[in-house]
């Protein structure tokens, strides 16, 4: 299989704790409640996603899935049998990842607000006389960042999850990333959308569907594609670019 030597190389902007708070929003739960025993599982299991795909991560996310299992590990011995921590007079030791996540969000928020008057502003001109009808404006879509895309990607695996094991598929070297990428382009055209999950309807293994995968993550990183949502957390859609 051709991803095993393929090497994705992706602009991941995004570090940790965006990942632990997109799963955090992702589940609508409050920052102080979180659960370490589930958000650590899905936060291992994006690891290895990531891995499977074969997508460099930069060494914090290593650091901060090790600090998650030691948080967890502490979670789950009684208070009496818990290592003492240095400089820490809290009981519950989840909370200085807690601190982090709100002072992490306090300036990803900020930036965000920043951000949007930036446009605002470039959209405004001092000599236009008549001001915008906002009610014609259009609402911008969502952005789908590499989370969203491994989060849509761990949905279309769960269904190979029940399949008994295929001995075909062990062997099955016939899927290549440049393969794909050429399927793709053939099949869809400029100005098309399609709907992420019908790019796998039918792939017959494991190994088609990270191939198909990995091959459009290539295409997008050329610009040839865009990924699209509706809504936070929707469905994602692929549209290939217009051609100039």
């Amino acid at each position: 299989m051709e991803t095993t030597e393929y090497k994705v190389s992706l602009d991941i902007f995004e570090g940790p704790l965006d990942l632990l708070l997109y799963l955090i929003k992702r589940d609508e739960v409050d920052i102080y409640d979180i659960s370490i025993a589930r958000i650590t599982k899905q936060y291992l299991a994006y690891i290895e996603t990531f891995k499977m795909l074969n997508i460099d991560l930069a060494s914090e996310f290593i650091v901060m899935a090790a600090n998650l299992m030691y948080i967890k590990s502490r979670t789950l011995l009684p208070k009496y049998q818990q290592p003492p921590e240095e400089e820490s007079d809290e009981e519950d030791p989840r909370w200085e990842l807690i601190r982090q996540l709100i002072e992490y969000k306090k300036f990803k928020d900020a930036a965000g607000f920043l951000q949007r008057r930036e446009f605002v502003q470039e959209e405004m001109f001092a000599s236009s006389p008549d001001l915008p009808d906002e009610s014609q404006e259009e609402t911008p879509l969502p952005n789908v960042g590499i989370f969203d895309l491994i989060r849509a990607f761990q949905n279309v695996l769960k269904r190979f999850e029940e399949k008994p094991e295929d001995l075909r598929e062990i062997y099955d070297d016939s899927f290549t990333v440049s393969g794909k990428m050429d399927y793709l382009l053939g099949h869809i055209h400029p100005g098309q959308r399609v709907g992420f999950s019908t790019l796998f309807e039918s792939a017959s293994t494991k190994t088609e569907v990270v191939v198909t995968f990995v091959a459009m993550l290539e295409l997008i990183r050329l610009k040839e594609f865009r990924v699209e949502q509706e809504k936070i957390f929707g469905e994602i859609a692929l549209f290939r670019c217009e051609t100039p």
